[in-house]
Parts: structure tokens; sequence; C-alpha cells
């Protein structure tokens, strides 16, 4: 019986491969950048582009902690507060998606890739209540992610 859930146990285990096309609603970037380059470089992009870094997560150094290695995964929070007030004029609710994330993973290679849900399918579900107003501030994140992630993997 431990054999059979050993199996079952590695069944289950996370995919740690790259990602091998766009999801809907994802934009990816592969890069020949290594991980940690390309998570610097995020960053600045960021700054560049007018928006902050909210939040930053990522499972691999608490992984290497407890012994684990695992290949570098960072997820960076983006936005900023004159964003936050304009979406909170249009839907109190599509505030809960911010800030919205960049996913920085490592590929077997070596390299990295730069991927993120565009704001606009971020935001849709809260078009109904925020309308055409909430729609263009999703446009216009959609363009400064976009050019965020440009210039992050140049």
């Amino acid at each position: 019986m431990k054999s059979l859930w050993s199996a079952l146990c590695l069944f289950a285990l996370p995919a740690w491969a790259e990602f091998t096309e766009p999801l809907s609603g994802w934009a990816v970037y592969p890069t020949d950048k290594s991980y940690q380059q390309l998570v610097d470089d995020t960053k600045s992009a960021v700054k560049e582009n007018g928006l902050i870094v909210v939040t930053q997560a990522g499972p691999t150094k608490a992984a290497a902690a407890r012994g684990i290695t695992i290949p570098g995964n960072r997820v960076i929070g983006v936005f900023n507060n004159d964003y936050a007030v304009r979406v909170l004029e249009t839907s109190t609710a599509a505030m809960i998606e911010a800030p919205i994330r960049f996913y920085v993973t490592e590929n077997d290679d070596g390299t990295a890739t730069l991927s993120y849900k565009t704001p606009s399918f971020v935001f849709a579900p809260y078009v109904y209540e925020g309308g055409e107003p909430l729609a263009d501030i999703a446009e216009e994140l959609d363009d400064k992610f976009q050019a965020i992630a440009e210039s992050a993997v140049k």
C-alpha cells in the first residue's frame, strides 16, 4: 500500500516544466536570461514604466531552507496608487485583483520565462460593474505590462 501511495504522490507533484504555450489570457515571454537576471530586469522595468513592485513571493528559497531544490519561481505584484484609486472609482470588487502579477520561472536549461495574465483578462469579470471606465484602465495597464515585459526581456 505504501508503494501505491508513493506512486500516486509522484503523479500529484506539480510540474516544473516550462510554459509550452500561453494559457488563455496570458502573455508569455521566453528569454535567454538567467532566472535572477530576469527577476532583476523585471523589477527595473516596472519602475521605469511608472509602476511599483508591491509584493514579491516565491517558494524557491523557503524550499531550499527545507533541503528541497526547485527551479527559480517568483511572483512579482505590480500596481500603483493612481491605478488603485481609479479602479476603486469603478468597482470595489475589482481591487481584489491588485496588485496584478508578473511570474518569473526558471527553465530546465537555466534560462527564464516572464509571464503574466493580461490586466484586461484579470479585470474582465468586473467590467459588468466597472463598465467602460474599468475596461479603459485595463487597456492602459495592458500597454504598461507589455512595455514592462518587452523591456525586461530585451
